[in-house]
C-alpha cells in the first residue's frame, strides 16, 4: 500500500465574516502528482498557506501530518525544514541579482560562516541541470523570460532538499511552449521521487499530468479523482467544481441584434518610440452595435497595443490612420477623451494597472467616474455605496461586503470588480483584454454571461484572448493578428482553431 507524505485532517480556517476552509481533509501519496482544483475563492490557496506556515499553527483548526508526524508550523522556515516548498504565481525573485544568488538566497553556501561564492556558482549549475535550464548562473533574473524565471524558482526549491513541491498556478503567465516544458519538468521530478501538488485552473493540464485530483468547493473537500480509475476528465472535474454540469461552457445569446457600425479603424498604425518599431501596421477593423469581435493571435502579435492605441493612446505611440466612431472621424488626445466618447478598456493586468488592491470594492467601482457619485465636486458617499451595491448584485461579486479589500478577493471576483468599474462610466464600447486570465471555469462562465447581458443591452465588445476556445465560443467575428498586422477576418460560423492558428503563425 502506498505511503502518504501528507495528511491534512479537518482543517478549518476563518477570516472575519468568512469561513475559508470548513473541515477540509486532504491526502497526498509519496511520489505522485496531485492537482488541487476548484473555483477561485474555493479555498485552494488558503489550504496551501496553512500547509506552508503562512498561516501559523493556532490560526486554524485541524492537524497537518508529514510522513506520519503531526506538525505545528509557526513560520515558512518551519515548513521548509520539513521538506516543503511553495512557489506562488507571483514569483519571489530579486530581478537585479544573478541566478545563482537567487537560488541560494536564505540558504547560502558558507565556509566557516563566510559565503563561498565559487561553491555557490558550482552548486547552482547542478540545480539548473536538474530543471533543464540552460543559462549561465551569472545571468540577471530580469534578463530572463517568465518561463525561465519559473524554473529558477523550482531550482531554488530543489536546493533546499524539497520532498513536497507546491506549485500555485505555475503556468498562468506562461505561453504554450513554456507551459509544456514546465509540465515535462514536473513529470521528471516525479521520477526523481519528488511529490508535487499543483493548483491550476487549466483543466487540460489536470487531465494530462495528474495522478489524482482533489476538488474543493466553498471551502470543503468534494472528492478526490484517480487517474488510474479513469475518473479524471474535464466533464467530471467541472461537475464537481461548480456543483452542476456545464454542458455549454460558452452561453449562447438567445438572439443576436447586431446594428450599424459603431467603430472603425482605417489604415491604422502605431509606432512605439521606445522600442523603435511599429507595433500595429495598417490595421483595418470595424465593430457593429451589439456585436462581439475577437482579437486572436500569439503573444506579442500586437493585440494589446492595438487596443491601447485606440483608447486614448496612453503609451504615446506615433499614430497614423483614421479612427471613426459612429461614422465621424475622431482624435483622442488622452484616455479621458476616449472615456467621454463612450470607450472603456479593461486591462489584462488587473492587479498592476486595473485595480487598487489596497482599497475596497466601493472605491474601485467608482474610481473611473467620481463625477457620477459627486454633487458640486463633493463626493456623495451614500450614492457611492448605492452604486457599489448595485454592481455587486448585478455582476454577482462574491464578497463579505462592499467594504472588503479588493486584494482579498479571488481572481474571478477581482475581474468582476474591474468590469464593474468600467461599466459605471456607461460605455458604448467595452474592450476586454484577457477577460478570464487566471480564473476558473465557473467564474469564466459568469464573465461570459455578463458579456452576453451587456451585448443584449446594446453594448459592443472587443475581446482580446489567448484562449482559442474562448475566441471561437464568444465572438461574432474574429480578427487574427501577427507581428502587428491583421492577417485575416473570419466569421464565427466559419472559424475553427486550425484556421485561426494558420493566420496567427503567418
Amino acid at each position: 500500500m502506498a505511503e502518504n507524505i501528507l495528511e491534512m485532517h479537518t482543517i478549518t480556517k476563518e477570516f472575519p465574516g468568512v469561513k475559508a476552509l470548513d473541515n477540509v481533509t486532504f491526502q497526498v501519496e509519496k511520489g505522485e502528482i496531485h492537482c488541487l482544483v476548484g473555483e477561485n475563492g474555493a479555498g485552494k490557496s488558503t489550504l496551501m498557506k496553512v500547509l506552508s506556515g503562512v498561516y501559523p499553527y493556532g490560526e486554524y483548526e485541524g492537524d497537518i501530518v508529514i510522513n506520519g508526524k503531526v506538525q505545528q508550523f509557526n513560520t515558512i522556515n518551519d515548513s521548509e525544514d520539513a521538506g516543503i516548498a511553495i512557489i506562488y504565481q507571483e514569483l519571489a525573485l530579486f530581478p537585479d541579482l544573478p541566478v545563482y544568488e537567487n537560488i541560494y538566497i536564505g540558504n547560502e553556501v558558507k565556509n566557516k560562516g563566510v559565503i563561498n561564492w565559487n561553491q555557490t556558482i558550482i552548486k547552482s549549475k547542478d540545480m539548473l541541470k536538474k530543471v533543464n535550464l540552460k543559462v549561465k548562473p551569472e545571468t540577471l533574473i530580469k534578463d530572463l523570460g517568465v518561463g525561465k524565471q519559473q524554473l529558477v524558482e523550482i531550482a531554488k526549491a530543489l536546493s533546499k532538499n524539497v520532498q513536497l513541491l507546491i506549485l500555485d498556478e505555475p503556468t498562468a503567465a506562461l505561453n504554450e511552449d513554456d507551459s509544456e516544458n514546465l509540465l515535462d519538468l514536473i513529470k521528471a521530478l516525479k521520477v526523481q521521487g519528488i511529490t508535487c501538488i499543483m493548483i491550476t485552473h487549466k483543466l487540460k493540464e489536470v487531465v494530462t499530468i495528474a495522478d489524482k485530483a482533489t476538488i474543493i468547493r466553498d471551502g470543503q473537500t468534494i472528492c478526490t479523482l484517480v487517474a488510474k480509475k479513469g475518473e479524471i476528465n474535464e466533464r467530471s472535474i467541472i461537475k464537481n467544481m461548480v456543483g452542476r454540469e456545464l454542458n455549454d461552457i460558452f452561453p449562447k445569446r438567445p438572439e443576436k441584434n447586431i446594428g450599424d457600425t459603431i467603430l472603425e479603424l482605417q489604415n491604422w498604425s502605431a509606432y512605439d518610440q521606445q522600442l523603435g518599431r511599429h507595433v500595429v501596421r495598417k490595421a483595418d477593423i470595424h465593430l457593429k452595435k451589439g456585436e462581439i469581435i475577437g482579437l486572436a493571435g500569439l503573444m506579442g502579435s500586437g493585440r494589446t497595443e492595438l487596443a491601447l492605441s485606440m483608447f486614448g493612446n496612453p503609451k504615446n505611440y506615433k499614430l497614423k490612420g483614421t479612427l471613426l466612431m459612429n461614422h465621424k472621424e475622431t482624435h483622442f488626445k488622452h484616455t479621458s477623451d476616449a472615456i467621454k466618447a463612450g470607450l472603456a478598456y479593461v486591462t489584462e493586468d488587473r492587479k498592476g494597472n486595473g485595480l487598487f488592491l489596497a482599497q475596497n470594492i466601493t472605491s474601485n467601482i467608482t474610481a473611473a467616474n467620481l463625477n457620477g457619485v459627486s454633487n458640486n465636486g463633493i463626493l456623495n458617499m451614500n450614492e457611492e455605496v448605492t452604486v457599489a451595491e448595485r454592481y455587486k448584485s448585478s455582476i454577482h461579486i462574491k464578497s463579505s461586503s462592499i467594504n472588503q479589500l479588493v486584494g482579498k478577493l479571488s481572481g474571478g471576483n477581482q475581474q468582476k470588480v474591474s468590469i464593474s468599474k468600467w461599466l459605471f462610466v456607461s460605455p458604448d464600447i467595452l474592450i476586454l483584454d484577457e477577460p478570464t486570465r487566471g480564473i476558473d471555469v465557473g467564474a469564466k462562465f459568469e464573465i461570459y454571461t455578463v458579456m452576453n447581458e451587456l451585448i443584449n443591452r446594446g453594448m459592443s465588445i472587443i475581446m482580446i484572448s489567448s484562449e482559442l476556445g474562448e475566441v471561437l465560443g464568444m465572438s461574432d467575428r474574429i480578427y487574427v493578428m501577427a507581428e502587428g498586422t491583421i492577417k485575416g477576418e473570419i466569421k464565427a460560423e466559419d472559424a475553427d482553431q486550425e484556421k485561426v492558428m494558420e493566420l496567427a503563425t503567418q
